[in-house]
């Protein structure tokens, strides 16, 4: 059964030529104004979607985002930025609204011009009013190199989320990650939106990494409709905690080439930002990441991780315990019974590390990530030809 779009919001799903036949060009749009909250990349090469979106949500409101699939429209000079403003206008005018009211994304090879003159036939072709309410349409349509669409759902009371997100590689992010746009019928103060958006990114989307890069396009948003009405914060904030974190692991499972899964939770930190830098630490090595394709018992990968993540004086080594899944395997020394089991763990589809860092402290993160394969090398070395 197709996932829809919350009340009160309709979508535009179509090729409009920027590569291939596959879908490039994504419009989902309010009935009306819609509260809203966004998050971008911290790179000082943002591009020209990123600076405009930027711009257009310091109004407050918006009514439509926008996202072109295959081209991310970066290092393209003054003429990027002009062609980001057009589609924006493009879409504006088709809706009857004011281009501040429409954010707009773009992902895909850098340092590539926007083919215009496809697009502005694409512009011209959209339909009033927009006909489809079909989430998992506007997932594909986002799509790069990502094997499956991606989306998730939940509810808070009367009110639903729906969020669809895109990325498989050049993730490290330092605010959200991709591109990711959730939808709900709740009804929110863009104020509220925004604190509530803020704290569920820090703990999901901030918490993935495939390879340590983080991208110039990096866009999160999130929009309400508010045709549910109100709803109780703390269950919206759980209902958006709950989209966003399967968002999140979804984009580590899909990582480019990936096989496994990788989830790591660092506890008995004296911070949250020791213990999310340690996790990080572990996720991000390449040789955790290869032992675990390799299903390669090699646990000192990690105790290696831990140690260049912190300082001498912030953990004691004797103390620090590293399990896979359930089993511990340090301090205690294992034996060729226990590496078997390790190894045979390790060719599990997920592969979940815990380490306890006995600081005296209760701060604890998790983040996800996946394994490095061949195939990542072989996505990213023909990635333009």
């Amino acid at each position: 059964m197709a996932l829809s779009l919350p009340q009160g919001f309709r979508a535009h799903v179509t090729n409009v030529g920027v590569k291939d036949d596959t879908d490039d060009f994504t419009i989902v749009a309010g009935d009306g104004p819609c509260a809203v909250a966004g998050v971008f990349t911290q790179s000082s090469f943002a591009g020209p979607s990123v600076l405009v979106s930027r711009r257009h949500l310091q109004h407050g409101s918006a009514r439509a985002m926008v996202v072109v699939s295959k081209n991310a429209n970066v290092a393209t000079g003054e003429q990027g930025m002009r062609d980001a403003e057009e589609v924006v206008a493009g879409v504006a005018a088709s809706l009857g609204c004011e281009p501040t009211e429409v954010l707009i994304a773009s992902t895909g090879v850098i340092g590539r011009a926007y083919p215009m003159d496809r697009i502005r036939a694409g512009l011209a072709a959209i339909p009033t009013p927009l006909p489809g309410t079909d989430a998992d349409a506007v997932a594909r349509g986002i799509m790069t190199t990502d094997t499956v669409p991606k989306t998730a759902t939940a509810t808070a009371g009367a009110a639903t989320v729906v969020g669809v997100a895109k990325g498989v590689g050049m993730i490290e992010p330092n605010m959200a990650t991709m591109i990711s746009m959730v939808f709900t019928d709740a009804q929110l103060t863009s104020a509220a939106l925004d604190a509530v958006f803020r704290r569920v990114v820090d703990r999901t989307f901030n918490c993935v990494s495939v390879d340590t890069d983080t991208s110039t396009s990096d866009t999160a948003v999130v929009l309400a409709s508010g045709v549910a009405g109100p709803v109780d914060e703390a269950e919206f904030e759980a209902a958006l905690y709950s989209v966003c974190e399967s968002l999140a692991k979804q984009i580590a499972y899909d990582g480019e080439g990936a096989s496994t899964l990788i989830e790591v939770h660092v506890d008995q930190a004296a911070s949250a930002e020791q213990a999310k830098r340690v996790a990080k630490a572990i996720v991000n090595s390449p040789l955790v990441k290869t032992a675990i394709h390799g299903a390669d018992p090699n646990w000192g990968r990690v105790a290696m991780a831990v140690g260049k993540s912190t300082t001498a004086d912030e953990v004691d080594q004797t103390a620090v315990v590293i399990r896979f899944g359930t089993m511990e395997v340090y301090p205690a020394p294992l034996g060729a019974a226990e590496l078997d089991a390790l190894a045979q763990y390790m060719r599990g589809a997920e592969v979940r590390i815990h380490v306890s860092l006995a600081t005296g402290g209760s701060a604890a993160a998790t983040v996800w990530g996946c394994d490095l394969t061949d195939g990542y090398v072989r996505i990213n070395a023909d990635y333009t030809t």
